[in-house]
């Protein structure tokens, strides 16, 4: 129904009894993990049609709830990324928010083992607007859904232990919660989750560093993740570690 997918690498590390990374693997996405996934989406939305949707058509009455929203993507961006993808003969059809995401489909299926496959698909992802938590519900862009929310992992994100007790409350027939209270932890638990994954991101950075310390001189295969004016990103095939080249 237009939802976007891209197939989102996991980089993993074994460790010795010390921490010292021994190898770097790469988590598979089997078809157990999918359907699990496809469950998961399901049940997010079925919650937050049921609040957004269900429960204003019984009372008439709005009642706030935490909702994950997905914006559509910025058009300069987009232009600049069909542009791009152009030079290596693939078109990206810019008409409508919905033909771009039917586009980029689409595109990702067509780069599947090509050399251009690494860069384009890293662009498109930077490509795409941020979701968010919060009260004020404009859908999620990426998945293709009109309501959505987060309650399928209440022991490791507070916004589903939020979604948990407003559904609680509402299904016990109590008043609609105070909407700028909400709208502060959602602000509050979007800024958390941000340097949740800074720091994930740095922590696998400083992994794979330290996986590569004594290995200088050694020859890797590589591919060009990146292009800047100040030189080039190379991400080995191998270990995804990415350095940079300079001018």
């Amino acid at each position: 129904k237009g939802a976007i997918t891209f197939e989102k690498v996991e980089v993993k590390f074994r460790l010795d009894e010390r921490g010292m990374p021994l190898d770097v693997y790469l988590k598979e996405n089997k078809d157990s993990n999918k359907l699990i996934e496809e469950f998961m989406l399901l049940a997010n939305r079925k919650v937050a049609e049921f609040v957004g949707k269900k429960l204003l058509e019984q009372t008439g009455k709005e009642h706030p709830f935490v909702y994950r929203v997905h914006d559509t993507p910025v058009t300069e961006k987009v232009d600049n990324f069909a542009l791009f993808a152009s030079r290596f003969g693939h078109k990206v059809n810019t008409r409508s928010d919905r033909d771009i995401a039917h586009s980029l489909n689409k595109l990702m299926k067509d780069i599947k083992g090509t050399k251009e496959q690494n860069v384009l698909e890293q662009l498109a992802i930077r490509t795409m607007s941020k979701a968010i938590y919060t009260t004020d519900n404009i859908g999620h862009y990426g998945l293709a859904f009109d309501f959505y929310t987060h309650f399928t992992s209440p022991i490791r994100r507070y916004p589903d232990v939020m979604v948990h007790r407003l559904l609680d409350h509402y299904l016990s027939k109590g008043k609609p919660a105070n909407a700028d209270d909400i709208e502060e932890q959602c602000k509050h638990s979007t800024e958390m989750e941000i340097k949740a994954s800074e720091a994930e991101r740095a922590s696998i950075k400083f992994k794979q560093a330290q996986y590569l310390m004594g290995r200088e001189g050694e020859i890797f295969d590589g591919m060009i993740s990146g292009v800047t004016e100040w030189g080039i990103y190379v991400e080995l095939v191998d270990s995804k570690c990415e350095g940079l080249i300079r001018v």
